[in-house]
């Protein structure tokens, strides 16, 4: 039987399913998921509302994971809930799995097909405008990267919810100071990115988003808000987050484990 739902979802737990599929799959983007490690745990442990605990009902809350490189962050929650299985974390990327190494929409409990970067969060936005329309009061949580966040449909999409006023809609972009192929800064500044999205129209906080409470926090307040603006949570967060030699080390996105950094990390992990 699983544990209660405000026993799950511990950070440290999910970091390590993480490092399992990422071992047994010999697959990369580990950093990025850690990233989002704490944003995730607290959105399904405190906000995301399944109706019986299913990922189908036509009621639910939807979570867009945009970032869809970041997904092994996703499969780790989606464990925790009975969705995916022990075999399924085992076999991850093997021959026959289920489980793509991008969020795949195939796969039941992730809404949107995200490998090409900027897409994702324009499908989120509309399916906020359908709930709109249909007044079925369910939430679209959306999670974008730093990176990401170059791309122009980024930019077309929040204009269009700030203009249709879509104040269920929660957009969270990790700020990990990193995309693919380095620094965001040397990539492409970024700026303020409080200050773009308020001028796009959204109510913005920026927290650290590795503090729970901080995060459950700043979406509680958000939630409460009497505004009709779209909301909008810049989490600064550390790429690699919770394993000491991947922390800020962009080597990370595209490095696979082996045996010995694998021991290695879980050591990190446990304080060994």
């Amino acid at each position: 039987m699983n544990a209660p739902v405000e026993e799950r979802f511990v950070a440290q737990t999910l970091r390590k399913t993480v490092l399992q599929m990422a071992f047994n799959g010999s697959a990369v983007h580990i950093g990025c998921a850690f990233s989002i490690i704490e944003l995730l745990a607290v959105l399904y442990r405190n906000h995301l509302r399944y109706p019986d605990n299913n990922p189908k009902d036509q009621n639910r809350d939807y979570l867009v994971l945009s970032k869809g490189h970041g997904v092994m962050a996703q499969y780790a929650c989606m464990k925790e809930l009975g969705w995916l299985t022990d075999q399924d974390i085992t076999d991850y990327f093997s021959d026959g799995s289920r489980m793509m190494g991008l969020s795949d929409s195939r796969l039941t409990g992730l809404e949107v097909t995200s490998g090409s970067l900027g897409h994702g969060f324009s499908v989120g936005v509309g399916l906020a405008l359908a709930a709109k329309i249909k007044k079925s009061g369910q939430r679209t949580y959306i999670i974008v990267g730093d990176g990401e966040i170059n791309e122009g449909p980024i930019w077309e999409g929040a204009l269009f919810a700030s203009h249709h006023q879509l104040k269920d809609l929660m957009l969270f972009v990790d700020l990990n100071g990193f995309q693919a192929m380095g620094a965001t800064d040397e990539v492409l500044k970024l700026g303020s990115v409080h200050e773009k999205l308020n001028s796009f129209g959204f109510e913005v906080m920026t927290i650290n988003g590795h503090d729970e409470r901080e995060i459950d926090l700043a979406i509680c307040q958000l939630l409460n808000s009497t505004s009709g603006r779209p909301k909008a949570i810049v989490a600064e967060t550390v790429k690699g987050k919770g394993v000491g030699f991947m922390e800020n080390d962009n080597i990370w996105h595209y490095t696979r484990l082996n045996a010995e950094t694998y021991a290695n990390a879980l050591d990190a992990l446990t304080g060994g």
